[in-house]
């Protein structure tokens, strides 16, 4: 079985995929309804539910600015013609990356993001998710003297 940070990962992705199919400005989705429903199904295995809410309320909280971080890693592909999928991976990946390294090691995050792409992306996804995240950390954050990533 999945290890619960993990399993909260796939929750959280699911959350966010569906979260950025359903919503608009006409329709809005409260994401807290998305995360409790999917949640729902695993609550007996995932110990740290709030993990859950936490990552993918920050994704949605950041994702002007994440969106922006990304683009210049991989100026070949626009955002919005990244798989919706790959594109909520990266969102994820380089949330933790930037957001949460004091409990996320940068390690950890690119190793969970990719596993994420290996598991609901494409053939090709783990690769580019690997290398736009790899980016990500030797520009952002391995390259960063005092530290702090929240200024990103």
């Amino acid at each position: 079985m999945a290890s619960n940070r993990h399993l909260g990962r796939i929750v959280a992705l699911q959350s966010l995929y569906e979260y950025e199919f359903r919503h608009t400005p006409d329709a809005p989705v409260d994401i807290d309804v998305v995360i409790a429903r999917n949640m729902d199904r695993y609550k007996d295995d995932i110990g740290d539910a709030a993990f859950v809410g936490e990552l993918a309320r920050g994704v949605i909280d950041s994702v002007e600015k994440l969106d922006e971080v990304l683009q210049p890693l991989a100026p070949d592909w626009p955002l919005a013609q990244v798989a919706r999928i790959d594109r909520n991976i990266l969102r994820i990946g380089l949330y933790e990356l930037l957001y949460r390294q004091e409990d996320v090691p940068a390690r950890v995050a690119i190793n969970e993001a990719v596993e994420l792409a290996k598991s609901f992306g494409s053939d090709n996804s783990s690769k580019f998710i690997n290398g736009v995240l790899g980016t990500a950390y030797r520009t952002l954050v391995e390259d960063q003297t005092d530290g702090n990533t929240s200024e990103v």
